[in-house]
């Protein structure tokens, strides 16, 4: 059973990630803003974070709160803040389909922002960096497919299928632009992973971690929506829909996915739990054809199998690189561990002969 968890949860928070995709655009073709949809989905996380982070981190087990790590918070809230604007933009514009797809560039961004940081080095003769080199293009060419080629028709409901061509213009217009700003909320995640992993190792309170990233984001959202937002009507939570989507959004989008993502990564590496993101692509196409009347186009199909080939080979070539760094570990830890064995047969040898 304990085996089977991981499995499980995975797969629970991959179908919640894509419920959140597809109730996001559903609240947002009422009539939603992305700016408000975020500011009330974070807002209510905060309020419901607040007890919940502090209750399970206890005062002893907490690690001080500094102005320094108070200003990564911020940094992490702002990246998150326009990371999700984009997101649900590009969702608005095009589907939750591809949106799932468009989810495993994260790690070829990552690797690629992680060289321009210098926080990791590039070999050419290793194994490892030639993967991730080959899967992060491979990666970028299926996105570029997948936003630029629409293609025809694969799956057609019958209700879509006499409305397709009439559309077809308009639809390929904002499949593009969906496609971009998707793009640019890969990009804001990646650096929101790298200042993340920053984060965590000063401070591993994770609960808390949220917590702050959710109140720095409602802040950010709040300035956003003052400026960007000028009708009232797009403030208001009627249709019910609006505020299930927000309810949805907090409960299963931030607090249930990131917690079971956590637990899994905690347990079992963060290979399983990338592994498990492709899987994301056939729920949201399943959902969207079969619940939704979505159509899934050919280039939709042909953008997400390059990018998930590009995918698989940036974490094989990270997880390679993660095995020869523990088999260096322990080779080193054998050699310190031999070195004083000889160093006390050596004293012994020189006490027997003196005397």
């Amino acid at each position: 059973m304990g085996g089977a968890a991981p499995y499980a949860g995975m797969v629970m928070a991959e179908c919640a990630q894509v419920g959140l995709m597809i109730i996001s655009k559903a609240a947002m073709s009422s009539g939603m803003t992305n700016f408000a949809f975020v500011l009330y989905s974070n807002a209510l996380a905060s309020l419901i974070l607040l007890p919940l982070s502090f209750l399970l981190h206890s005062s002893s087990s907490r690690p001080p709160l500094t102005f320094a790590i108070i200003c990564e918070f911020f940094l992490l809230g702002l990246f998150g803040c326009f990371a999700q604007i984009f997101g649900y933009a590009g969702i608005k514009y095009s589907s939750p389909t591809l949106g799932t797809a468009m989810l495993n560039l994260i790690p070829a961004f990552t690797f690629i922002l992680a060289i321009i940081f210098r926080m990791e080095r590039l070999v050419w003769r290793s194994a490892s960096s030639q993967a991730k080199s080959i899967g992060t293009v491979v990666s970028i060419a299926g996105a570029f497919v997948a936003t630029f080629y629409e293609g025809p028709p694969i799956l057609v409901t019958p209700s879509n299928s006499s409305s397709h061509l009439q559309s077809f213009a308009s639809e390929q217009s904002d499949w593009v632009i969906g496609g971009l700003f998707l793009g640019v909320d890969c990009v804001l995640a990646s650096l929101w992973l790298i200042v993340q992993a920053s984060v965590l190792r000063k401070y591993p309170a994770e609960l808390i971690a949220v917590f702050f990233y959710a109140f720095f984001v409602t802040l950010l959202s709040g300035i956003v929506c003052l400026i960007m937002q000028r009708d009232p009507s797009a403030w208001s939570l009627k249709p019910t829909l609006r505020l299930i989507a927000v309810l949805y959004s907090a409960i299963f989008g931030t607090i249930f996915q990131l917690g079971v993502t956590t637990w899994c990564l905690h347990r079992t590496g963060p290979v399983f739990v990338a592994m498990f993101k492709p899987l994301g692509i056939v729920i949201a196409v399943f959902i969207g054809v079969v619940f939704l009347g979505d159509t899934f186009y050919l280039g939709s199909l042909v953008g997400a199998i390059v990018i998930v080939i590009g995918f698989y080979l940036v974490m094989w070539g990270k997880s390679r690189e993660n095995k020869v760094e523990e088999d260096s570990g322990a080779r080193s830890s054998e050699t310190t561990k031999r070195v004083p064995l000889l160093q006390n047969e050596d004293e012994e040898n020189r006490s027997l002969l003196q005397q």
